[in-house]
């Protein structure tokens, strides 16, 4: 245990971001660099090393939390990182991104502000990279069978790390011009630098992991030809089907999807282009959905110098405690306020008060520019078809039937607006699983068994593909497994870990 008194003596700190006013000029992670380091020991010794320890179960890859608390309390900062390497491929994607569900999980949290889990991760990990104690595992001798991942997301990119070091020869196709997947192009720069990246990128490289950017399979290359090429082909393609918004009006421009509209922004960023063809630039936006992907339009629209963002929820607004249906330690559906939602509120305090910022303090209900319990009825245009406004209704559940509120309708002004409602399933149109011949569960995905193997021998499915649009960190927990099943297909047994535990494991029969 780190410090036996160590939750009685320290609250819970957590990262500090940078001003508003500042943040909203560039596209830099929102928080102060090296704001973490000075009190993660101190964080970490709040860890009470449970018996049983319940943020073992709250994390999809089993993080062996407690033993790298105790040392990054003890600041060893070299045993730290090969414990935390030991259940995660890419602790510094999962320390920006992963909304933490070990945290809700934790025990401290019983009665008290959990421990920052999240923080003390992207500390170690970042302090390792730092002291260049991230090294690549290059096997140590390779087994003559070849594997070909599609996609470079997380899950892709967990699996091929694992099957190269594992000694077989590892292709990851992406049919995006650089490595990542939504890692890339999903997610903006402000909540992870893509140098982080570069450099995982650069070490897979070093231990053998080929790289093919630009090719699709099912479009460019036949999916049953791939199958021909290779021992052991693994689909991490990920559930690209984006839910659309079908009511009058959708077709005017300025209508667009959010994975049209980020990945722009991210391509501004590599130098692909000057200014991104889709930009919030001196309109008021709109974004629908009110998930993390929405929130990530927000954060863009605010860099882009947008006149003003709003964001629509169907859902009635979350509670701030977790509701009785919900209990520790399970993931709550919580009332929070991301970095862009803070954004929203105090760039709308700055222009109301002469342009003076009052730093991030944290917003009123309502004025972070959300506004929860509508539907969007339809879309209003110019005599050019340029979308201009959007009417919207209230909503209510009655006996578990979402119904209009009448007399509730209104309009607001809509020069650019994002659909932000989450995916469907796998991409159906390219070929990819008509070529192979795959079948699917009932929500869409991609079917496999308990060795994430499809109906297909030597054919698995990882990661979105297979169980829905879900967290990074469960992408990384099923390219790990999806590794070991391919593993055991190829050689007969296999020594790789396989973190996700049978209770949770995708069912898709």
């Amino acid at each position: 245990m780190a410090d036996p008194k160590g939750f009685l003596n320290h609250g819970r700190e957590v990262a500090e971001t940078r001003p508003v006013d500042e943040r909203v000029k560039d596209w830099n992670e929102v928080y102060v660099p090296g704001s973490l380091l000075p009190i993660v020991s101190k964080q970490a010794s709040r860890c009470m090393d449970c018996g049983i320890p319940f943020c073992h179960n709250g994390c999809p890859l089993g993080n062996l939390i407690p033993e790298w608390n105790d040392y990054a309390y003890r600041e060893d900062w070299q045993a730290a990182s090969e414990r935390l390497h030991a259940t995660n491929n890419f602790p510094e994607f999962t320390g920006r991104l992963c909304p933490a569900p070990c945290e809700s999980a934790c025990v401290l949290g019983i009665n008290q502000p959990a421990v920052t889990i999240k923080n003390v991760e992207v500390s170690i990990i970042d302090k390792a990279w730092e002291t260049n104690a991230v090294a690549p595992q290059a096997p140590d001798r390779l087994s003559g069978k070849t594997v070909a991942v599609i996609g470079s997301g997380p899950a892709g990119l967990a699996a091929a790390q694992q099957l190269t070091r594992a000694g077989h020869t590892v292709a990851v196709y992406e049919r995006a011009d650089r490595i990542g997947g939504l890692l890339r192009y999903g997610i903006p720069e402000f909540k992870m630098e893509k140098r982080h990246i570069n450099r995982r990128i650069e070490q897979m490289r070093a231990e053998g992991t080929k790289f093919r950017t630009e090719v699709e399979i099912g479009r460019d290359i036949d999916a049953a030809k791939l199958r021909r090429r290779y021992d052991a082909v693994v689909i991490a393609a990920g559930a690209t089907t984006a839910r659309d918004l079908p009511v009058p009006g959708r077709e005017l421009n300025g209508i667009h999807q959010a994975m049209e509209y980020l990945p722009l922004a991210n391509k501004v960023q590599e130098g692909d282009f000057v200014a991104p063809p889709i930009t919030a630039e001196g309109k008021h936006v709109v974004v629908i959905g009110g998930g993390d992907t929405g929130a990530d339009c927000v954060g863009t629209a605010h860099r882009q110098g947008a006149a003003s963002v709003t964001q629509l929820e169907i859902m009635p607004r979350p509670g701030e405690d977790r509701a009785p249906h919900q209990p520790w330690p399970t993931f709550p559906m919580l009332y929070k306020v991301t970095s862009a939602h803070e954004e929203t509120a105090v760039l709308a305090r700055m222009k109301a008060e002469g342009n003076r910022s009052e730093g991030p303090s944290s917003p009123k209900a309502g004025e972070e520019g959300r506004v929860y319990s509508v539907s969007t009825t339809h879309f209003e245009g110019d005599e050019e078809g340029n979308v201009q406004s959007l009417h919207l209704i209230e909503v209510e559940f009655i006996d578990g039937k979402l119904t209009q509120k009448p007399g509730t309708e209104r309009v607001i002004p809509a020069q650019l607006v994002t659909l932000a409602m989450g995916f469907t399933g796998t991409d159906q149109e390219n070929g990819l699983v008509s070529q192979f011949g795959l079948d699917l569960d009932q929500r869409g995905n991609i079917a496999r068994d308990a060795d994430y193997q499809t109906n297909v021998p030597g054919v698995f499915a990882a990661g979105d593909a297979g169980r829905g649009q879900s967290l990074i960190v469960w992408a990384i927990a099923e390219g790990r497994s999806a590794a070991r099943g391919v593993d055991k297909f190829l050689t007969g047994a296999s020594s790789l870990p396989r973190p996700v535990r049978p209770t949770d494991r995708a069912l898709t029969v």
